[in-house]
């Protein structure tokens, strides 16, 4: 009898630990229950999994952004960059013909969402490297191979204007603009066609991207429907102006003949702040 009841009592309590139900503390002699105990443990229990339920809901999302850097930031991060730049990248689709969304993707994703080491040392928002054209700052950075050259830029404003100038101005990307400019998915397809990027996957990090955070209604936003006649001929170093020092945005303008509100609105400036070094457009 004594072997059963001790058998029982092991039984009881292995079963239990197979249960959401609180553990029943057993004596070797006797069968007594510690009730308190076992209201104190299944307290306990509770507390814990409303913890670890509410940790869970609390914690920011994670995105995985790789492309010149492989980052993690939160969605958070990835609204405030795309608030910061919208602007500007619905401009160069005015001017240059280039989707916003486009624009807007290739930024979060090569830059990390503006916290790639290459963005936060150079400015660099799109991973382009120097070329044999650039004679601007560079910066050395591993990419597909060591100790590569990247362009560097005094501000991310000059980042994104010398992007619309980098895709606009080289032959190779010129197929994109017979594209339709809502037409995100054939963008994105056609920039890796043209050797964009080495990643066989950009066109689908691109896209996603645009989907997710809904990118494609900045295009819709600018309307319109553009052709390579519309995008100004900027190859020329005559279109160009290197700010040194003393320049102003006035004394530019009189320099050039052309209104101060001009100059803003071609250099995607919104307010009077230049700085030395800095390259402005100087359309004719």
């Amino acid at each position: 009898m004594i072997k059963r009841s001790l058998l029982f009592s092991i039984t009881l309590l292995i079963v239990s630990c197979n249960t959401n139900k609180a553990l029943i503390q057993t004596t070797r002699k006797g069968s007594t229950y510690n009730n308190t105990a076992a209201r104190a443990y299944k307290k306990s229990a509770i507390k814990k999994s409303n913890d670890s339920k509410k940790t869970s809901a609390d914690s920011p999302k994670i995105e995985m952004l790789e492309a010149t850097s492989c980052v993690k930031v939160t969605n958070e991060m990835i609204l405030a960059y795309i608030n910061s730049y919208k602007e500007v990248a619905q401009a160069n689709m005015k001017k240059y013909g280039i989707p916003a969304s486009i624009i807007l993707g290739q930024a979060l994703l090569e830059s990390g969402s503006g916290t790639g080491n290459l963005c936060v040392q150079a400015n660099n928002h799109f991973g382009i490297k120097c070329n044999k054209d650039w004679s601007g700052a560079t910066v050395r950075y591993d990419d597909d191979t060591v100790d590569e050259c990247f362009r560097k830029y005094n501000n991310p404003f000059d980042s994104f204007q010398d992007h619309a100038l980098f895709l606009s101005g080289k032959t190779r990307y010129a197929p994109l603009f017979e594209l339709n400019k809502t037409d995100y998915k054939a963008w994105a397809e056609g920039l890796k066609k043209a050797g964009y990027a080495t990643d066989t996957l950009y066109p689908n990090k691109l896209i996603t991207l645009i989907e997710k955070y809904q990118l494609y209604k900045y295009d819709t936003e600018v309307g319109g429907v553009f052709t390579t006649n519309d995008i100004t001929s900027i190859s020329s170093d005559s279109d160009r102006h290197i700010v040194a020092k003393g320049d102003t945005l006035y004394s530019i303008s009189k320099k050039y003949n052309i209104s101060i509100e001009d100059l803003k609105k071609q250099n995607n400036i919104f307010d009077n702040a230049i700085s030395i070094g800095q390259s402005i457009l100087i359309l004719k």
